[in-house]
Order: structure tokens, then sequence, then C-alpha cells
């Protein structure tokens, strides 16, 4: 590829479906779509791990989360392993990120130019109810997901309209200065991540529209009744606060009125590459951190490996990538890593390590990748046992430390609606695919490792009781905002 500019736009808990160009029949997303109908979708993307602080630590060190031992939202990345952004900023090339990071601090070296408008974890600690990984505590503000879902704006929405307005400076501004090496721009915007407030204008599209569905498999009876599942569900106790079909209704139009109005925001940007004549000499990538259950099966927010929650949007477009293409090989975050440094004229060889597991996707879009096995994996909040997904073009194995496993064949099931995790008949491929999975590590030793630092980093902060007695903030405040613990 030809060394160009680079601006990547990550929204946070998009699900991969919930986009007009990943087939979704009522979710308006035109500007997505459009980048799309210039690039090439990835249709099996998947985040390293389905939570904000994990996911984006390995976003930006391009390493899987046993790799470099980031685990869960109380462990954020503090610049101590050499990112993407370190090694490109060394080498000469501007790299700025504007909106949300979730990392530890702006204090530490995170390796951007510049840090505009920045949102990292609070107190520089996070979630310290995620490493307590016994006797699983309720979270006391699970009851915002349902309450606050309906019509209006929210610190996030105010947020994300700042983060565009600022992009849409950057961007003017850097369309008239001299670079001498292409520059890398990150517009992370934290929509449609709850609360599920959205704009009036954008929710009642879908809240007033009688085709707006009910979560599949909602029902009691129709749940799902693995231990791991239920864990998750017993103690982020989402849908304990879901008391009536009409308050899932406001949170089902809530999300996707928010999935619409970060589509809105990313068309600002995408406009302005357009109006300050930048979009010849700068690709473009839209994706996200990870996705969200929605409901679906009685689950909320994040941290399964169900499709709506480890499934993400992914999607390329600029010189050297086929325009209206989509790709069906399982891919990974991980795989922009390299891509990102081939983007911009990078030294693959000082700037990417042997043990980086990620191909180009720019290789995977033009065909030279055949079908392969990815990794998601999970050692966080509402969880005792270490979680671990391996992905092939047709499969999708997850492995429990501590409990039964799970299997679905995707290419007969992609609802995900039958586990084949104990059914005799696919015990040979469960048992290629765990073998698969343990060439890449071993989960045993990973879930103790995990769980040792855990245990480490309670002790620091007070112990089990200290850290309950903290409570739980339901979602990272923004800039300007204070933390309300319960």
């Amino acid at each position: 590829m030809k060394p160009q500019n680079l601006v990547i736009i990550m929204s946070d808990e998009h699900s991969r479906y919930a986009s007009g160009c990943y087939g979704h029949k009522l979710i308006t997303t035109p500007n997505i779509d459009r980048l799309a109908n210039r690039g090439t979708t990835f249709t099996q993307a998947y985040t390293p791990c389905p939570v904000c602080v994990p996911a984006r630590a390995a976003f930006a060190t391009g390493k899987y989360i046993h790799q470099i031992g980031f685990w869960d939202n109380a462990d954020p990345y503090d610049g101590s392993i050499p990112s993407w952004h370190h090694r490109l900023r060394a080498a000469g090339h501007k790299v700025v990120s504007i909106g949300k990071l979730h990392f530890r601090s702006s204090n530490d070296d995170n390796g951007f130019t510049e840090e505009i408008l920045p949102m990292h974890v609070i107190e520089g600690k996070g979630d310290l109810m995620g490493l307590v990984r016994e006797n699983l505590p309720k979270r006391g503000m699970s009851w915002k997901m349902a309450k606050l879902a309906g019509p209006g704006e929210s610190p996030y929405t105010l947020y994300d309209r700042q983060i565009a307005a600022e992009a849409q400076k950057w961007l003017h501004d850097a369309s008239r200065e001299h670079h001498d090496k292409p520059w890398v721009l990150v517009v992370s915007f934290v929509s449609p991540h709850f609360p599920l407030t959205a704009p009036p204008e954008h929710y009642y599209r879908y809240y007033d529209d009688p085709r707006l569905p009910m979560p599949k498999l909602y029902k009691k009876s129709e749940r799902p009744v693995h231990p791991f599942l239920r864990e998750y569900a017993e103690s982020f106790n989402y849908d304990d606060y879901f008391e009536t079909d009409e308050d899932v209704r406001r949170a089902i139009a809530g999300y996707y009125g928010l999935c619409s109005f970060v589509d809105e925001q990313i068309g600002k940007v995408l406009d302005a590459i357009d109006r300050y004549g930048l979009r010849e000499t700068t690709r473009v990538v839209y994706t996200s951190d990870h996705g969200d259950n929605l409901g679906a099966r009685g689950l909320w927010g994040k941290s399964t490996m169900y499709e709506e929650s480890a499934g993400v949007p992914l999607i390329v477009a600029g010189e050297g990538i086929p325009s209206g293409v989509q790709s069906s090989v399982p891919a990974t975050l991980l795989d922009l890593y390299p891509f990102i440094i081939d983007a911009v004229g990078g030294d693959r060889s000082s700037m990417i390590d042997s043990d980086h597991p990620g191909v180009s996707i720019a290789e995977i879009a033009n065909g030279a990748v055949p079908q392969r096995t990815i990794l998601s994996e999970y050692h966080g909040m509402g969880s005792t046992t270490g979680a671990f997904m391996v992905r092939d073009d047709r499969y999708k194995y997850v492995h429990y430390v501590s409990y039964p496993p799970q299997l679905f064949d995707l290419k007969n099931d992609p609802e995900e609606l039958h586990d084949l995790g104990t059914d005799p008949a696919y015990a040979d491929v469960r048992k290629e695919l765990e073998k698969r999975l343990r060439s890449m590590l071993d989960p045993e030793e990973v879930d103790r490792r995990a769980k040792k630092r855990q245990a480490e980093l309670l002790a620091l902060n007070g112990g089990r009781e200290a850290v309950i007695a903290r409570g739980d903030l339901g979602f990272t405040p923004p800039p300007g905002y204070r933390p309300d613990f319960g």
C-alpha cells in the first residue's frame, strides 16, 4: 500500500449486527453504510475481549489479553507495553487521539502526540469490583440500564458531540499544515454504550415503529441455563429492573437510537475528510471495542462470547482496499495493528514483534489470507472462570476453565439458538477446536495468572469488602462529570 494518512473511528459497544450495511432491517446508519460502499466490510470480525478496558489495551498493543496482562476493567493500559502509537510517534508520525481511550491516565505516556478530550478509567483504578472473582456481588448501579432508557441527552451524547466537533476542527487544520510523514487520527466515541438515553429525533424513530422487536430468547423459559451466563446475569442483574415489555421497548429504542446518533457523528467526520480535500490521501477505518447483548437471552451489556457481544463492525476504505466488498474471513481488532503500520509507511521489521498474532486487514481484504482461527478471551467482571472463544469459518467454540463448553454451528445457526456444547454428535468438532485453542495458550495457566494479578490488586485496594463498599459506577463518567458510585 502507498503510505497515506489514516483516520480510525471507534465507537463503544456497537454490536456488529446493528448497522444497515450488516443487514439490520430497522436501524438506519447511512454514514457507516456509505463508508462500507466504498470499502471492505468484514462480516466476521471480533473483539479480543468483550469488555472495554482489555479490548482497548489489546487494540493498542496488537496482542492478546493473555500476552499483555491487562485482564479486566480494573487493570487499565498504562503505556508499559509498546503500542502502535508509541512506535509511529517515535518514527516521526503525528498520532493524535480525540475522545475515549479508557487507559489508566493521561499522566502515563500512552504513545500519542496529543490526547484531546481523553476519557480514562476513574481515579486511575477503574472498576475495582471486577477484581472479585468468587461469590460475585450484585451490581448496585444495574438499575441504570432500564431506568435511564428513553429520549433525551446524556453526558455521553453531549461528549460525543464534543468529540465530533474537535475532530472536524483537527481535520480542518491538518489539511492546511505540512506534515513530513502521514498522520494518524483516532476519533473515539462512547455511543451506543449505555445509558440508553438517545436524542429524541433518533429515539422516536424506533420507539414509534411497530416493528421494534423484543429480544430473542427473552422469555425466562427460553433462556440458556449455562452457569457462566447465569453468574453474569445474577451479578449484573440488569434484567431485574425490566419489569414490563414497555421497559424493554424503551431500552431497545434507546440503543437503536444511539446507533443512529453515533452514525450521525461519524458522518460529520467523514464529511470533514471530504470537505477539506483529504479523501484521496486518507484511509478510514470504522470499528467498535465490543458489542452489546441488548436483552438477548435475558442478558444486557457485554462480557459474553455471543455474536451480539463479541462481534464488532469492521470497515476499511481507501487506497489499496477493494470497494463495495464483504469479507467473511474471521478477523479481529488485532489485525488492525499491522494494517496501521503498513498504511502510513511504518517499518514492519522494527514495529511488529514476532509474537504479534494479527495479520493486516488489507491482506485479508485482498484475498491473501485463507480461512483462519481467531481467539477472544474474558477474565473480568461478573465471572468466576476464564472464558476462551475460538472461531473458524464455521464453528464457534467457547471453552470455560470451570464449566462445560459451548459450541455453535454459525453456518447453520447464525443466531446461536442451539448450543452443541454437550451434544455427543459434535465431540470430534469440540476436540479439534479445543486442540487449536491449546496450541495458542494453556487455559488453566492463563486463568491462574489472571486471578493471581486480580488478587494482588484487590489486596492493594483494601480487599473484598472495601471494593464492594466503594461500589460501581454503571458506566465511566466523561471528562467534566463526577463519578456516581452506588
